[in-house]
């Protein structure tokens, strides 16, 4: 009974959303509703422009419709996406996400002939517009959406382009989720054999002991190698859909898109990778200390994020013990955050059994409808599952001071969603620092802690590299798969300076990042992110608690600036500058001689 109950609390609760999981008849009826009226929206913007002749009214109507429709299409994509991450041979849930996916099209579609005509509405009928009191909060929305629709093809070009990407662009993405959800691998464990998911292999083979490891990784890359040319296949066709877009619309550079998805300037990206690049050499010393501590020449990539004592017996952390450690971390910054986190154990909103059939990876999805956030982790009882369980409650924490905006004014970009959790994982990294009662427990939070600063500054960046090189390549053709073995082992060795031992050919295809097709490049948000919640830690470290309050209204403010305007504001920071990267990277850097120092005196 008492296992029962710690599983039980370890599975998110769905059913107080759609009772029946994939065959909850509420949720079909929330479908067919939803796909009705966005149908119907779609007609009254093809066959009734008669509604459109008076702009102050007629458009006020068509956005606030645009927006009630948006919002629960968001709300169905959260309860899909859940659905398949807990269980990938769900064949009921990946039909519905078929029929998502067919009422985004029709919405998108719809939506190319909103921006044309907003277009035509003219400066003065706008500006009435954004006058109106319960349009007036939209503002930043409607005005990006114009300006965005400017550079983007006629909408009768554009609605097509909508209804072949759901089974072209779309359906690619899905065929690599699929590839993924049925890949298993057979490993032994203490002389015990046993199947597991790919997401579990990555878990045992963070934790296991060095040899193991490199036998763990050499399965990992096999099961990757035998359906590798099938995520060839998906990869190539996703960027071929996406070239051809941009080709179409006149769009010269492949970051054009995700540049203005992610509000930001070129020049801020730029002064990003500018100052990573320069200060990447000041993690070498940790990598080599790390290697000798670990008993070994150079580190291999499946070792840099393997905790120092790996494969030694060590507790395994439990799920309350992690509950409780968050929400005492977290209250010292914020009692509200503190309460909010701890309100996501006890409501269920976290699905976090280590089991065989779900997706690998975590994430958090909100409903908009309900005003409630769920978080998918697989948690194994290690303090990186800590470290993650925070990081997705940061996600939480953000969509739930938004809550009472209205929905257009809360659709921030992936680079400053990265920031809430980034900097909710760092206060539980550092405090458990703080709290470490050996030299050699903080020498391994230590680790933990500069393994996140190798990720965002050299893991991302080769997959940045990658994906730019891979992109240059496939505008003149097919890339094959072992020539994307080849670009991906080529930036892993640029970015982590030659300082491995082995690298991962097929990270390409290991990654789910690379087939999103929401949001291309899914990389270099995530140091965006990370660098820009080190410039808000500090400043939280100098003010205290003092600061929440600030740090909430920057959190408000996320999904109606662009990112320099936001920093401007908040930390009157000039993004566009090294001088805030650089101060960034100091602080995310601080306590690298403290580990060293460690290091020393054990070696």
């Amino acid at each position: 009974m008492g296992g029962d109950r710690v599983s039980e609390q370890q599975r998110w609760d769905l059913e107080s959303l759609y009772p029946g999981g994939s065959h909850s008849p509420q949720f079909r009826n929330f479908l067919d509703d939803l796909e009705t009226n966005a149908t119907s929206f779609s007609m009254v913007l093809q066959n009734t422009p008669g509604a459109m002749q008076s702009p102050d009214m007629g458009l006020k109507a068509v956005i606030l419709t645009m927006q009630d429709l948006s919002m629960r299409l968001r709300e169905a994509s959260a309860f899909v996406s859940c659905l398949t991450a807990q269980d990938v041979h769900d064949a009921e849930a990946k039909a519905l996400q078929t029929r998502v996916n067919r009422i985004r099209a029709t919405l998108t579609s719809a939506l190319a002939l909103l921006d044309e005509r907003l277009q035509q509405a003219g400066e003065d009928s706008i500006r009435a517009l954004l006058g109106d009191p319960e349009l007036a909060p939209l503002a930043f929305a409607i005005e990006e959406r114009i300006a965005r629709s400017r550079r983007r093809l006629p909408a009768e070009q554009e609605r097509l382009i909508a209804r072949l990407s759901s089974d072209g662009y779309i359906a690619w993405g899905e065929l690599y989720d699929t590839i993924v959800g049925r890949m298993t691998a057979e490993i032994e464990m203490e002389g015990r054999r046993e199947i597991v998911s790919m997401g579990q292999l990555a878990n045992r083979m963070t934790q296991a002991a060095q040899r193991d490891r490199d036998r763990m990784f050499d399965v990992w890359e096999s099961r990757f190698a035998h359906e590798a040319d099938l995520c060839a296949e998906a990869l190539n066709h996703l960027a071929g859909f996406r070239l051809q877009v941009y080709e179409a619309r006149g769009w010269h550079s492949v970051l054009e898109e995700p540049l203005e998805i992610n509000r930001m300037s070129r020049e801020t990206l730029e002064a990003m990778w500018d100052a990573v690049v320069r200060n990447q050499e000041r993690l070498l010393p940790y990598l080599n200390a790390k290697a000798r501590l670990m008993g070994v020449e150079k580190l291999s990539f499946y070792d840099v994020d393997a905790p120092l004592q790996s494969g030694a017996k060590q507790r395994a952390i439990t799920y309350e013990e992690a509950r409780q450690f968050i929400a005492e971390q977290f209250a010292a910054f914020s009692p509200d955050m503190a309460a909010f986190a701890d309100a996501c154990f006890a409501r269920r909103w976290i699905e976090a059994e280590d089991r065989p059939g779900k997706r690998p990876g975590g994430f958090c999805t909100s409903f908009p409808v309900h005003q409630v956030s769920r978080i998918f982790v697989t948690f194994s009882g290690t303090p990186g599952n800590v470290a993650t369980l925070a990081h997705e409650i940061g996600h939480a924490y953000h969509q739930h001071v938004l809550r009472d905006l209205p929905y257009l004014a809360t659709q921030y970009a992936m680079n400053v969603a990265e920031t809430a959790s980034t900097f909710a994982e760092a206060i539980v990294s550092d405090a458990a620092i703080r709290a470490a009662s050996s030299d050699g427990e903080r020498l391994e939070l230590l680790n933990e802690k500069l393994q996140r600063a190798v990720a965002m500054m050299m893991n991302i960046h080769a997959r940045f590299l990658f994906e730019t090189r891979f992109y240059d390549e496939r505008k003149r053709g097919y890339v094959p798969a072992e020539r994307l073995n080849q670009l991906m082992v080529d930036a892993q060795m640029e970015a982590y300076r030659g300082s491995l031992r082995r690298y991962h050919p097929h990270f390409w295809a290991s990654k789910l990042h690379f087939y999103i097709t929401g949001t291309p490049f899914y990389n270099f948000p995530y140091t965006f992110g990370y660098l820009f919640s080190s410039g808000i830690h500090a400043m939280a470290a100098a003010e205290g608690k003092a600061f929440s309050r600030r740090y909430v209204d920057l959190l408000r403010d996320t999904g109606r600036m662009r990112v320099e305007d936001l920093a401007q504001k908040h930390m009157g920071a000039d993004l566009t500058k090294p001088d805030f990267w650089q101060t960034a990277i100091d602080f995310a850097l601080r306590d690298l001689d403290a580990f060293l120092q460690l290091a020393n005196q054990r070696l």
